[in-house]
């Protein structure tokens, strides 16, 4: 697995999450109250680009969207697509699914994700 340096410790405060390109992917960093970590940086549901969401309660990240969220340490889904009332047709063809996640470690300040 290659390792990519994608920030410093001191360019993402708690709380802050930004996206950033590797091997030719979108991904996106997170810096939590216990770390770092990195997810794919797209909803699994429609694709949207979950950057223009918001973390939620310290440790999910909700989709802009359609308001799924996932849990930013596992990528496991928290809760499926949900709005606007009657996105729930289409939850029928795009079923649950986590996203994709990567492993961050922190070397001489600097986040580095393994791809």
């Amino acid at each position: 697995m290659a390792k990519h340096t994608v920030c410093k410790v001191d360019e993402l405060p708690v709380g802050r999450m930004t996206a950033f390109k590797a091997e030719g992917r979108s991904v996106l960093v997170y810096h939590l109250e216990d770390g770092f970590f990195a997810t794919q940086a797209n909803c699994t549901h429609v694709f949207a680009p979950l950057a223009r969401g918001k973390i939620v309660d310290g440790c999910r990240i909700q989709c802009p969207f359609h308001r799924a969220q996932f849990d930013i340490r596992s990528g496991e889904v928290v809760e499926w697509a949900n709005f606007p009332p009657g996105v729930q047709l289409l939850n029928v063809v795009r079923g649950e699914k986590a996203l994709k996640t990567y492993p961050v470690t922190i070397v001489k300040g600097e986040v580095r994700i393994e791809m």
